[in-house]
């Protein structure tokens, strides 16, 4: 199949996939600075968004993509790379014109897949699988069900950790990285690459990967000194690593 087997191929499926991934880090963004201002709010999107039908359906579509995105990345990448072969090693200095995102983005890519785990661990291991394991009959302590929509509680307990702090800034820095030079690339890749708009599309991914980084950004640091509603919460049930 020409989508699966080719390298445009490969790079359309790539860029496909990286376009929904963007709109979902602009939905999920969005949704987690209402925590900033309204704990009460956050709670009841998490609630909305638990073990229900379209959530699971929607958690499946995402974790497909992600591994869709990934899994093409690297055989690109490798493939990219086998056909250099030594030329590779020949020059120091990076070529003028390509940016060091560009010729770090399987590494850059891997740091964003760990701090997805790392993410996955935090909120959606407490969140949302504890209700698929209880939906499927498994025994679930009654006080993690009791908890499973109060995720402002669980922003404030990880980010108030200056560990946790850190790691999710090092992996927002890497997704900014990743997404500066992922934007514009796809856009490229999907035929918007006359000189006008290759231009325009870099700046509208750097906008668009500022938006983004910034806005989880702010909650990683309301959580980590208690600011706006997260700081009643931080009160209320006494935060601490």
């Amino acid at each position: 199949m020409w989508l699966s087997k080719s390298s445009v191929g490969r790079k359309v499926v790539m860029s496909v996939s990286g376009a929904a991934l963007v709109l979902f880090l602009l939905f999920h963004m969005s949704m987690n600075l209402v925590a900033i201002f309204s704990a009460e709010g956050y709670n009841m999107i998490c609630e909305f968004l638990g073990a229900n039908w379209y959530a699971l359906v929607a958690t499946a579509g995402l974790a497909a993509l992600v591994v869709l995105h990934f899994v093409y990345a690297f055989i690109l990448t490798m493939q990219n790379r086998k056909a250099r072969g030594s030329q590779r090693y020949a020059v120091a200095e990076r070529p003028k014109g390509v940016s060091w995102a560009s010729q770090n983005m399987l590494v850059l890519g891997i740091i964003v897949i760990l701090g997805m785990g790392l993410h996955l661990f935090n909120f959606w291991a407490k969140m949302q699988l504890p209700e698929v394991l209880h939906m499927m009959g498994m025994d679930v302590e009654p006080n993690v069900m009791f908890n499973v929509s109060n995720g402002s509680a669980y922003i404030v307990s990880t980010f108030s950790c200056p560990v946790y702090a850190a790691l999710y800034v090092v992996w927002l820095v890497a997704l900014w990285f990743h997404l500066t030079h992922g934007i514009w690339s796809a856009m490229q890749t999907l035929g918007v690459n006359n000189k006008v708009w290759f231009c325009r599309w870099k700046m509208i991914g750097n906008v668009v990967s500022t938006i983004i980084v910034l806005g989880f950004m702010a909650v990683v640091v309301a959580g980590y000194f208690g600011m706006g509603a997260l700081g009643k919460v931080a009160l209320d049930c006494g935060a601490c690593c």
